[in-house]
């Protein structure tokens, strides 16, 4: 039986990090496109099956640019889907509009969006062009904090997970003066618990030392947050996989992301792991 063809599509926000994302996607061995019409897709297969698995790897960057042909790309997303030969991820980037402004401004690189409007209002636009694209993607990655060689891991840790009908899970811990990540589906508050910021000897250390860990484990709503939470998520994944969905990001806020949301964060992926899952967890702002 002849390996299937790993099809993956980068997608998303211009000024998210797309062409940063082409770069993984060559370092991983992956024959990569821009601004591929949706409409080429198959033909492109097609192409690369008749070379006998020398070009089995294929990452096309598809968006706005497309114009009036993305509005064919859910109909071909689900026709990718259904056909047994192909392995397909749809990644999604964003970042938040003072980030992509920040970042044109540097570059001074022209957006996508044609008219003499403010760069807010185009991206805000082109947001709203490819909200349904957003919609079915496998994935949504945030990158307005994220360094390259934390965008390389991630995307690692996406294309090495197993095809298998469950959903893959991501914790992401992060602090609330930094903004919640704009990629998570469920996002719960852990500042109930005692700051270790106070105590003074624990505000310079995180929640992935002992002496952390220990101290926030230590209050009673601490342990009954825990069971409540933990059979909520066995309870709610079931669904998720039920529906179909691929991946699910968890993200748990405290103040700073550095002590709370983090020891919550390792404790939480413990359990999950234990009970079969596969699990990724980003600490995002725990060195900020």
């Amino acid at each position: 039986m002849n390996e299937k063809t790993s099809f993956v599509i980068i997608t998303g926000l211009s000024g998210a990090g797309k062409t940063k994302t082409v770069g993984v996607m060559e370092d991983l061995g992956y024959f990569c496109i821009d601004n591929l019409p949706p409409d080429l897709i198959f033909d492109f297969i097609k192409i690369s099956q008749r070379t006998e698995g020398m070009l089995n790897k294929i990452c096309a960057v598809i968006d706005v640019r497309s114009g009036n042909f993305l509005a064919a790309l859910p109909s071909i997303i689900d026709k990718l889907k259904k056909d047994p030969r192909i392995s397909l991820k749809l990644i999604f980037l964003e970042a938040s509009t003072d980030s992509l402004v920040r970042r044109f401004s540097e570059t001074r690189r022209k957006h996508p969006i044609e008219g003499g409007t403010e760069i807010q209002q185009k991206i805000e636009e082109e947001r709203n062009r490819l909200s349904h694209t957003k919609e079915i993607s496998d994935i949504v990655i945030d990158t307005s904090n994220y360094e390259i060689k934390n965008l390389k891991s991630k995307i690692i840790d996406i294309l090495s997970y197993p095809e298998i009908e469950t959903t893959q899970l991501f914790i992401v811990t992060f602090g609330y003066k930094f903004g919640i990540p704009m990629q998570a589906d469920i996002v719960v508050d852990v500042r109930f618990i005692p700051n270790p910021f106070y105590k003074e000897e624990l505000g310079k250390k995180n929640g992935l030392t002992e002496e952390v860990m220990d101290y926030v484990k230590s209050f009673s709503e601490t342990q009954e947050f825990l069971d409540k939470f933990e059979g909520f998520l066995l309870f709610l994944i079931p669904h998720y996989i039920r529906e179909g969905k691929s991946y699910l990001t968890i993200a748990l806020g405290c103040t700073g992301g550095k002590h709370r949301s983090v020891a919550i964060g390792e404790m939480l992926s413990k359990f999950l792991v234990e009970n079969g899952y596969t699990v990724s967890v980003e600490h995002r702002d725990i060195y900020r």
